[in-house]
């Protein structure tokens, strides 16, 4: 077996395609990458997807491209253990994602008419996708939102499926008002299940007010964290310089420093 492609700097796709299938080879590859099978890599594949997502939001473009080929190297993986089972290849992946290229852009490579706005497209896509489903299994409005996803991302893509069909309230106003009244039944819960329950229909309809304002709330969370994360920072850099640590602090000074990081955060 000849290692030329292996070592060539500028193999491109089918060098990435024949590492993967020497890793996975059951005499000669890596015993770890031999053990693996879809679920065990699954979580990786997330976790790739999410720090490509990060390196974009933090404007990382030199780490951008390492993460892309890391997000790559999922595909391939799932692919050949996919074509080591029977069961398709990484050519019937890039022909299927092809097709439904086409398909869902019939403005682009038909004879429909770009001749129309941004939000005209995504009702077309929708569309084009309601008909897709139509054709299979999935029948109900629901179906295919993955059980997998993230509870926020999942949380929205359900709420823009009921409201796609009618099931939705007309404005944030009354998201606003039903955001109070979650709020009050969790503080009335009594026991932990009861409390659990209500805490996550609050997270629900608190997605919901993002969905209404255009607002991403798996993105606003990730700001916040990122905001959070900052100002706490500012906090132990400030004790560290009188010797102290949060744990020797109280909330008081700890709170004091944390209107001080917020207010250099907005004169910046």
């Amino acid at each position: 077996m000849s290692d030329d492609l292996i070592h060539d700097p500028k193999g491109g796709m089918p060098r990435l395609l024949e590492i993967m299938r020497r890793l996975r080879d059951p005499e000669k590859g890596c015993p770890w990458d031999i053990e693996q099978d879809f679920a065990s890599i699954a979580p990786y594949t997330i976790e790739e997807a999410y720090e490509v997502a990060d390196a974009i939001e933090r404007q990382a473009w030199d780490e951008l491209k390492g993460e892309l080929g890391d997000l790559l190297l999922q595909s391939v993986y799932h692919t050949q253990m996919a074509e080591e089972a029977g069961m398709f290849t990484f050519d019937d992946v890039a022909n299927a994602i092809s097709d439904k290229m086409v398909a869902r852009h019939p403005h682009v490579f038909g004879d429909e008419s770009r001749d129309k706005s941004a939000a005209q497209q995504v009702q077309d896509w929708e569309k084009i996708k309601a008909a897709e489903r139509a054709g299979t299994a999935q029948r109900g409005v629901l179906d295919g939102v993955a059980q997998g996803l993230p509870a926020l991302t999942r949380a929205i893509k359900l709420q823009n499926r009921a409201a796609r069909v009618g099931f939705d309230w007309p404005s944030s106003d009354e998201v606003l008002d039903k955001i109070v009244e979650e709020a009050q039944e969790v503080r009335e819960a009594e026991t932990e299940a009861d409390r659990f329950e209500e805490f996550g229909d609050l997270l629900f309809v608190m997605v919901n007010l993002g969905r209404h304002m255009g607002l991403d709330p798996e993105a606003a969370l990730r700001a916040a964290n990122g905001k959070f994360t900052r100002r706490f920072e500012s906090i132990e850099a400030a004790l560290a310089e009188r010797g102290k640590t949060p744990a020797q602090s109280d909330l008081a000074g700890m709170d004091a420093l944390w209107d001080a990081a917020k207010r250099a955060e907005k004169e910046g």
